[in-house]
Protein backbone atom coordinates (compact mmCIF):
# COMPACT_ATOMS: atom_id res chain seq x y z
CA UNK A 1 0.00 0.00 0.00
CA UNK A 2 1.09 3.14 -0.69
CA UNK A 3 1.04 5.70 2.32
CA UNK A 4 -0.52 8.79 2.07
CA UNK A 5 2.61 11.92 3.16
CA UNK A 6 0.00 13.61 5.30
CA UNK A 7 0.88 17.07 7.27
CA UNK A 8 0.79 18.25 10.59
CA UNK A 9 -1.45 20.86 11.95
CA UNK A 10 1.87 22.76 12.74
CA UNK A 11 3.06 23.79 9.04
CA UNK A 12 6.70 23.47 10.12
CA UNK A 13 6.64 20.05 11.21
CA UNK A 14 8.13 17.57 8.80
CA UNK A 15 5.36 14.74 6.51
CA UNK A 16 4.61 11.54 7.97
CA UNK A 17 5.47 8.94 6.64
CA UNK A 18 7.58 5.65 7.78
CA UNK A 19 8.14 4.73 11.64
CA UNK A 20 7.50 7.61 12.94
CA UNK A 21 5.69 8.40 16.76
CA UNK A 22 2.56 10.30 15.28
CA UNK A 23 0.40 12.43 17.81
CA UNK A 24 -3.52 12.60 18.50
CA UNK A 25 -3.90 15.25 15.82
CA UNK A 26 -1.80 13.11 13.45
CA UNK A 27 -4.51 10.14 13.87
CA UNK A 28 -7.24 13.30 13.30
CA UNK A 29 -5.81 14.90 10.57
CA UNK A 30 -4.99 11.77 8.84
CA UNK A 31 -8.90 11.02 9.44
CA UNK A 32 -9.89 14.17 8.31
CA UNK A 33 -8.14 13.88 4.64
CA UNK A 34 -9.96 10.55 4.12
CA UNK A 35 -13.35 12.08 5.08
CA UNK A 36 -12.73 14.77 2.65
CA UNK A 37 -11.38 12.42 -0.27
CA UNK A 38 -13.05 9.06 0.37
CA UNK A 39 -16.36 9.74 2.37
CA UNK A 40 -16.51 8.84 5.78
CA UNK A 41 -16.24 4.31 5.27
CA UNK A 42 -12.83 5.11 4.22
CA UNK A 43 -12.43 6.34 7.89
CA UNK A 44 -11.09 3.48 9.26
CA UNK A 45 -8.87 2.39 12.47
CA UNK A 46 -6.50 -0.31 10.42
CA UNK A 47 -6.26 1.97 7.09
CA UNK A 48 -5.52 5.31 8.59
CA UNK A 49 -2.45 3.09 10.94
CA UNK A 50 -1.46 2.05 7.69
CA UNK A 51 -1.05 4.88 6.33
CA UNK A 52 1.01 6.83 9.29
CA UNK A 53 2.98 3.35 9.54
CA UNK A 54 2.05 2.73 13.12
CA UNK A 55 0.28 0.24 14.95
CA UNK A 56 -3.71 0.12 16.08
CA UNK A 57 -1.94 0.48 19.47
CA UNK A 58 -1.22 4.07 18.86
CA UNK A 59 -5.02 4.75 17.72
CA UNK A 60 -6.30 3.39 21.05
CA UNK A 61 -3.56 5.46 23.40
CA UNK A 62 -5.47 8.23 22.11
CA UNK A 63 -8.80 7.31 21.28
CA UNK A 64 -11.55 5.07 22.63
CA UNK A 65 -13.16 3.53 19.46
CA UNK A 66 -13.55 4.52 15.54
CA UNK A 67 -16.67 6.25 16.98
CA UNK A 68 -14.73 8.16 19.47
CA UNK A 69 -12.32 9.47 16.10
CA UNK A 70 -15.86 10.22 14.24
CA UNK A 71 -16.93 12.42 17.29
CA UNK A 72 -13.87 14.41 17.25
CA UNK A 73 -13.97 14.59 13.41
CA UNK A 74 -17.34 16.12 14.00
CA UNK A 75 -15.98 18.58 17.26
CA UNK A 76 -13.04 19.31 15.10
CA UNK A 77 -15.55 20.51 11.96
CA UNK A 78 -17.52 22.41 14.26
CA UNK A 79 -14.47 24.45 15.85
CA UNK A 80 -13.68 25.04 12.88
CA UNK A 81 -15.85 26.02 10.21
CA UNK A 82 -18.86 26.78 12.42
CA UNK A 83 -16.61 28.66 14.52
CA UNK A 84 -14.96 30.51 11.54
CA UNK A 85 -18.96 31.81 10.23
CA UNK A 86 -19.93 32.77 13.34
CA UNK A 87 -16.57 34.48 14.62
CA UNK A 88 -16.32 36.42 10.96
CA UNK A 89 -20.10 37.25 11.43
CA UNK A 90 -19.49 39.28 14.82
CA UNK A 91 -16.28 40.75 13.68
CA UNK A 92 -15.89 44.42 13.77
CA UNK A 93 -17.28 46.65 11.10
CA UNK A 94 -18.53 49.87 10.58
CA UNK A 95 -21.18 48.89 7.89
CA UNK A 96 -23.40 46.28 7.09
CA UNK A 97 -21.67 45.57 3.51
CA UNK A 98 -18.14 45.61 5.73
CA UNK A 99 -19.74 43.11 7.48
CA UNK A 100 -20.62 40.62 5.02
CA UNK A 101 -17.17 41.50 3.42
CA UNK A 102 -15.88 39.56 6.38
CA UNK A 103 -18.40 36.68 6.18
CA UNK A 104 -17.05 36.67 2.41
CA UNK A 105 -13.46 36.01 4.26
CA UNK A 106 -14.77 32.50 4.91
CA UNK A 107 -14.66 31.37 1.21
CA UNK A 108 -11.99 33.30 0.31
CA UNK A 109 -9.28 31.30 3.18
CA UNK A 110 -9.27 27.86 3.11
CA UNK A 111 -7.45 27.57 6.13
CA UNK A 112 -10.10 30.08 7.86
CA UNK A 113 -13.37 27.67 6.72
CA UNK A 114 -12.69 24.35 4.98
CA UNK A 115 -15.40 24.19 2.23
CA UNK A 116 -14.32 20.47 1.22
CA UNK A 117 -15.16 19.71 4.67
CA UNK A 118 -18.62 21.23 5.05
CA UNK A 119 -19.27 19.37 1.93
CA UNK A 120 -18.15 15.57 3.08
CA UNK A 121 -20.11 16.57 6.55
CA UNK A 122 -22.98 17.00 4.31
CA UNK A 123 -22.25 13.90 2.46
CA UNK A 124 -21.79 11.94 5.86
CA UNK A 125 -25.42 13.41 6.82
CA UNK A 126 -27.30 11.65 4.33
CA UNK A 127 -26.03 8.23 5.69
CA UNK A 128 -26.53 8.96 9.65
CA UNK A 129 -29.67 10.62 11.29
CA UNK A 130 -27.02 11.55 14.29
CA UNK A 131 -24.51 13.28 12.27
CA UNK A 132 -27.61 15.23 10.25
CA UNK A 133 -28.79 16.45 13.42
CA UNK A 134 -25.50 18.08 14.00
CA UNK A 135 -25.75 19.55 10.88
CA UNK A 136 -28.88 20.99 10.91
CA UNK A 137 -27.97 22.47 14.73
CA UNK A 138 -24.32 23.94 13.02
CA UNK A 139 -26.68 25.73 10.09
CA UNK A 140 -29.02 26.83 12.43
CA UNK A 141 -26.30 28.45 14.33
CA UNK A 142 -24.79 29.95 11.61
CA UNK A 143 -27.69 31.71 10.05
CA UNK A 144 -28.82 32.73 13.36
CA UNK A 145 -24.92 34.63 13.53
CA UNK A 146 -25.39 36.09 10.33
CA UNK A 147 -28.95 36.78 11.34
CA UNK A 148 -27.50 38.65 14.19
CA UNK A 149 -25.16 40.77 12.14
CA UNK A 150 -27.85 41.97 10.17
CA UNK A 151 -29.61 42.85 13.11
CA UNK A 152 -26.51 44.81 14.64
CA UNK A 153 -27.36 46.82 11.85
CA UNK A 154 -30.91 47.53 12.35
CA UNK A 155 -32.05 45.40 10.50
CA UNK A 156 -35.64 44.11 11.58
CA UNK A 157 -35.58 40.38 12.45
CA UNK A 158 -37.98 39.13 9.89
CA UNK A 159 -36.07 40.47 7.08
CA UNK A 160 -32.53 40.17 8.96
CA UNK A 161 -33.07 36.37 8.76
CA UNK A 162 -34.20 36.17 5.57
CA UNK A 163 -31.13 38.19 4.28
CA UNK A 164 -28.67 36.26 6.50
CA UNK A 165 -30.43 32.50 5.03
CA UNK A 166 -29.79 34.04 1.22
CA UNK A 167 -26.30 35.20 2.26
CA UNK A 168 -25.65 31.27 3.68
CA UNK A 169 -27.36 29.25 1.66
CA UNK A 170 -25.75 31.13 -1.66
CA UNK A 171 -22.45 30.83 -0.24
CA UNK A 172 -22.93 26.51 0.38
CA UNK A 173 -24.36 26.42 -3.28
CA UNK A 174 -21.99 28.79 -4.91
CA UNK A 175 -18.76 26.71 -3.91
CA UNK A 176 -20.86 23.44 -4.55
CA UNK A 177 -21.61 24.25 -7.85
CA UNK A 178 -17.62 24.34 -8.73
CA UNK A 179 -17.85 27.30 -11.23
CA UNK A 180 -14.83 27.56 -13.76
CA UNK A 181 -14.66 31.25 -12.55
CA UNK A 182 -11.28 33.15 -13.03
CA UNK A 183 -10.56 35.26 -9.44
CA UNK A 184 -11.15 38.65 -11.00
CA UNK A 185 -14.39 37.84 -12.53
CA UNK A 186 -15.40 36.64 -9.14
CA UNK A 187 -13.91 39.66 -7.84
CA UNK A 188 -15.95 41.94 -10.06
CA UNK A 189 -19.41 40.59 -9.28
CA UNK A 190 -18.65 41.45 -5.51
CA UNK A 191 -20.30 45.12 -4.88
CA UNK A 192 -23.30 43.91 -6.95
CA UNK A 193 -23.58 40.54 -4.22
CA UNK A 194 -23.44 43.22 -1.69
CA UNK A 195 -26.20 45.15 -2.85
CA UNK A 196 -27.95 41.84 -3.38
CA UNK A 197 -27.72 40.91 0.33
CA UNK A 198 -27.71 44.01 1.69
CA UNK A 199 -29.58 46.44 -0.40
CA UNK A 200 -27.06 49.16 0.14
CA UNK A 201 -24.68 50.19 -1.58
CA UNK A 202 -20.70 49.44 -0.18
CA UNK A 203 -17.71 51.51 0.09
CA UNK A 204 -15.20 51.26 -2.54
CA UNK A 205 -12.35 51.03 0.49
CA UNK A 206 -14.65 48.08 1.47
CA UNK A 207 -14.45 46.67 -1.80
CA UNK A 208 -10.61 47.43 -1.61
CA UNK A 209 -9.81 45.40 1.57
CA UNK A 210 -11.77 42.63 0.52
CA UNK A 211 -10.21 41.93 -3.17
CA UNK A 212 -6.57 42.13 -1.71
CA UNK A 213 -7.39 40.04 1.42
CA UNK A 214 -9.32 37.76 -1.22
CA UNK A 215 -6.30 37.57 -3.82
CA UNK A 216 -3.74 36.36 -1.38
CA UNK A 217 -5.66 32.83 -1.72
CA UNK A 218 -7.23 33.30 -5.32
CA UNK A 219 -4.37 34.97 -7.20
CA UNK A 220 -3.35 37.86 -9.09
CA UNK A 221 -3.13 38.94 -12.22
CA UNK A 222 0.45 39.28 -13.57
CA UNK A 223 2.15 42.41 -12.94
CA UNK A 224 -0.30 43.16 -9.84
CA UNK A 225 0.76 42.62 -5.97
CA UNK A 226 -1.19 43.32 -3.10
Amino acid sequence: MTRLLLTRQDPEAEPLAGNVKVTREDWLNAALTLLVSDGVEAVKVLSIGAQLGVSRSSFYWYFKSRQDLLDALLAQWEATNTAAMIGQSEAPASTITEAVCNVFRCTANPALFDTALDFAIRDWARRSGAVREVLDLSDNRRVEALAAMFARFEFPRQEALTRARVLYYMQLGYDMAGLDEAPEDRLAMVPHYLRVFTGQEPLEEEIAAFSAYARRFWGAPKGETT
